[in-house]
C-alpha cells in the first residue's frame, strides 16, 4: 500500500528514511555524504515524486521505491 510521505509526521518520515538508508547501504559516488545530506536527497526525491513510500502489511515494514 502506498503511503503519501505528506501523511507521516516529520519524525516518522525521518525514521523511515534513516532506516532505508542504513539498510540499503547505497553508493553515493566518489564523495562521502553525511546522514543529514542523504536524508535531504531522499526528501527531495519524495517531493519530486521520484520515490514513493510503500508499506507491506504482511511484514509490517516500509520501503522506498523509485517511481516508474
Amino acid at each position: 500500500m502506498e503511503i503519501p510521505y505528506t501523511e507521516l509526521s516529520a519524525e516518522a518520515l525521518t525514521g523511515v528514511i534513516e532506516e532505508f538508508i542504513s539498510r540499503e547501504g547505497t553508493e553515493y559516488g566518489a564523495r562521502e555524504y553525511s546522514m543529514d545530506e542523504k536524508i535531504e536527497q531522499v526528501m527531495r526525491q519524495l517531493a519530486a515524486g521520484e520515490v514513493k513510500i510503500f508499506f507491506d502489511d504482511e511484514s509490517q515494514s516500509c520501503n522506498l521505491v523509485r517511481a516508474s
